[in-house]
């Protein structure tokens, strides 16, 4: 059973968050004085080895390191933070029973259907629907490619459902736009990664009513790729709100 890494304040950056680019980095914040910590490493431990190097254990002193759990907003101890792409994406407080942590650990653990939407493709996008067929991304990812080449109605079938999701609604909403001609440059531009001539010409259509809405939509899937710091989002983002009210 490979050991923990131990990481500090001045290597938290590289080991943890860069490395959790390439792999999920579950991190153990604790103290030598706190008891319920000293139980819940072996679990950890344990649930991090079953996974067969899928995910990497990392401990963090907070007594020795405490920069980092302030930046992280550690408060109570044990606190298990999960890492992936740099930012937190799970985590729990507390000492935890073996099913709770080894459900935890397992949840960062790619499936079958999320490495094959990975692939990207049509045939992997379809497969990985064959063994999840409610999976939001390889629906949202096989809409996109299907609206390229003219499929709308079935794209908008596959999206039927997915809530939650901006970048959907927004390709859902543009498979309801499919007939309107004057549109297309717009979706061509958007597919071409033209964000910037997408978003122009969609906003000069905010004008009819009719489509109004499902033009924002769109608009909010293009903000939504870009991010929400991203200049050109925060600039159409305004004209938008300006548009409409």
């Amino acid at each position: 059973m490979a050991e923990p890494i131990e990481v500090t304040d001045a290597d938290f950056e590289q080991r943890v968050l860069e490395r959790s680019a390439e792999v999920p980095v579950l991190v153990d914040f604790w103290a030598d004085w706190c008891r319920p910590c000293h139980m819940l490493a072996p679990i950890i431990e344990r649930a991090v080895a079953a996974q067969d190097g899928k995910v990497e254990l990392a401990k963090l002193d907070t007594d020795a390191n405490p920069a980092t759990a302030a930046r992280f907003g550690v408060r109570g101890l044990p606190t298990v933070k999960a890492f992936r792409n740099g930012e937190v994406v799970d985590e729990f407080t507390g000492a935890q029973p073996p099913p709770v942590v080894e459900r935890f650990v397992d949840g960062l653990v790619p499936s079958q259907a999320d490495e094959l939407v990975g692939g990207g493709d049509e045939d992997s996008l379809r497969r990985a629907l064959e063994v999840d067929r409610n999976h939001p991304v390889a629906r949202r990812e096989l809409a996109r490619l299907l609206l390229r080449r003219g499929d709308s109605g079935d794209a908008l079938s596959l999206l039927d459902g997915v809530t939650g999701d901006f970048v959907a609604e927004g390709l859902a909403a543009r498979a309801r736009l499919a007939g309107d001609e004057d549109l297309a440059p717009a979706f061509e531009a958007w597919d071409r990664a033209d964000p910037a001539t997408a978003l122009e010409l969609l906003q000069a259509a905010l004008a009819d009513p009719q489509r109004s809405d499902d033009i924002r939509k769109v608009m909010v899937a293009i903000f939504t790729e870009l991010g929400a710091d991203d200049p050109l989002a925060r600039e159409y983002r305004r004209r938008l709100s300006a548009a409409l009210n």
